[in-house]
């Protein structure tokens, strides 16, 4: 990450005020906020090996992430992605590789995340667990959300936007939060929220939510439409990964057997309070 003044107009140079590396990707984001608020978790993604998916295991120990990591020992390695951070106002610009397959040799920091699960393996899941997906690593994602499904534990999707798999990840999801950046093909935006909905969200929850920013998060739960209001930052100072703390803290919430409006209520306070600081951790004590 790079703070700048500005972002670059094409074939300029500009020099940037800070510059920090570190691990990244909506679940590892998430993970870490969610071990910052007490719940144990642990991150099932694809690392890797090299220099750069040591660091990355490194700095996942060191937030009190347990991490699984499906391709150690292969050649794959973790995606890099630059982001620019506009200093006045804390928004961000994003350009990275993204996850992909195995076989292509890189993956990304991104997949699933267990919170409060029992040590000893993919499989020790049941309820009172919940199973946070970003949609990335749908080889993984898939199987392990049908698993999470049959033994009674909570699966819910970060849909930060449309992939391929979204619509298989839906139907065996409980709770979906999402970007304002998705689209759902063929549908008009007013209706993604029942689109959604109507796609799998069920099971105990039934709740589908759309976060807009700093603006109220739009809710549908059983057929029924309300919204949470989004508390402001007293200084925006990094918009970077406020998505991934609201994914994170409603995970952690629903682990501690929170309902799912008040815990939606709980972790848009955690993002809010996020954005005052740099990075997506920048938050967390210490």
């Amino acid at each position: 990450m790079q703070v700048v003044d500005r972002v670059p107009a094409p074939d300029e140079k500009v020099v940037a005020r800070d510059l920090s590396a570190t691990f990244g990707g909506p679940a590892a984001n998430a993970a870490a906020t969610a071990v910052a608020l007490g719940v144990p978790t642990r991150l099932v993604t694809a690392v890797g090996s090299g220099p750069l998916a040591e660091a990355v295991r490194a700095e996942l120990a060191a937030a009190g992430v347990d991490l699984v990591d499906v391709a150690r020992g292969t050649a794959a390695r973790p995606a890099v992605s630059t982001v620019l951070v506009t200093r006045a106002t804390g928004e961000r610009a994003v350009v990275s590789t993204n996850a992909r397959s195995f076989e292509d040799g890189a993956v990304s920091a991104t997949g699933a995340t267990v919170t409060d699960a029992e040590p000893g393996g993919l499989v020790a899941l049941g309820p009172g667990d919940v199973l946070l997906l970003d949609g990335h690593l749908p080889d993984v994602a898939l199987p392990l959300a049908r698993a999470a499904r049959a033994a009674g534990a909570v699966v819910v999707l970060d849909g930060g936007s449309w992939k391929d798999c979204t619509t298989d990840l839906l139907a065996l999801c409980d709770a979906a939060v999402l970007s304002a950046d998705l689209r759902v093909p063929g549908v008009r935006d007013d209706d993604e929220l029942t689109a959604v909905a109507g796609m799998g969200p069920a099971g105990r929850l039934a709740f589908v939510a759309r976060t807009h920013g700093a603006g109220p998060v739009e809710v549908l739960r059983a057929g029924e439409r309300t919204s949470v209001e989004v508390p402001p930052a007293r200084t925006v100072v990094d918009t970077l990964g406020a998505g991934d703390v609201v994914h994170g803290a409603f995970a952690a919430a629903l682990a501690r057997g929170v309902d799912p409006f008040e815990a939606l209520e709980r972790a848009v306070v955690v993002a809010s309070r996020s954005v005052e600081h740099a990075g997506a951790r920048g938050w967390i004590p210490g």
